[in-house]
């Protein structure tokens, strides 16, 4: 597959780097000359610009591309890369910062297919350490998993059904669930699914068309 990843700082940099070690093709969008060199001696094809310039983003063959990450600490850059990944057909991922408003966050997720919070992931790691769990074990299976939250939407087939009655692939594991915009728990096997709920799924990389259709209506 090919992607674009606007923005090489910590965030980009290392999905670019697990997405070339599966043997994808990725092409890097900075406006900043050390990031792009850094990238360059990294081995990745780079374009600088603007990353909410869309003739950059035509420059880094956003047109072949399947997906589109904006990973800049700037949300405004963000969003009008996946937009114009959106214009181009691509799937969009992209970054924000947990402090933003929830109005916020709902204006943005409704335009995009999914949101990223390198915070909230950075903090999770780090309690699991300060636990005494082992949170590298998560970054060595990382190249075959896929970790993603859902939203139970009004026709999914998901809705009315209880954790333990929904035909998920064996690979895969609803490891946290929580009602519309309250925080994610530890999912119970009888707890009925509703729309607006959230679910945080795992799943081997391939299998995860196969979990949203499972979670998501068919138009979805």
């Amino acid at each position: 597959m090919m992607f674009v990843i606007v923005g090489y700082g910590r965030v980009g940099s290392r999905t670019a780097t697990i997405l070339a070690e599966e043997g994808h093709e990725v092409v890097i969008v900075d406006d900043d000359i050390d990031r792009i060199e850094r990238a360059t001696d990294d081995g990745f094809e780079t374009v600088r610009g603007d990353g909410a310039d869309e003739e950059v983003l035509v420059e880094a063959e956003i047109e072949a591309a399947d997906a589109i990450g904006a990973f800049t600490p700037d949300l405004n850059v963000n969003f009008a890369a996946c937009m114009v990944g959106t214009h181009h057909g691509c799937r969009t991922v992209l970054r924000i910062d947990e402090d933003y408003r929830e109005d916020i966050y709902e204006k943005y997720a409704a335009e995009v297919d999914e949101i990223v919070y390198p915070e909230r992931l950075g903090a999770a790691g780090a309690k699991t350490a300060l636990l005494g769990g082992d949170f590298n074990v998560v970054t060595d299976l990382a190249a075959n998993l896929q970790l993603t939250v859902l939203e139970i939407t009004d026709g999914s087939p998901a809705v009315g059904k209880r954790m333990s009655e929904l035909e998920l692939p064996e690979s895969a594991r609803i490891y946290a669930h929580g009602r519309a915009r309250e925080p994610l728990t530890i999912p119970l096997p009888g707890t009925e699914l509703a729309v607006g709920d959230e679910v945080a799924v795992i799943t081997e990389t391939d299998r995860a068309d196969a979990v949203r259709s499972a979670l998501l209506p068919a138009s979805a």
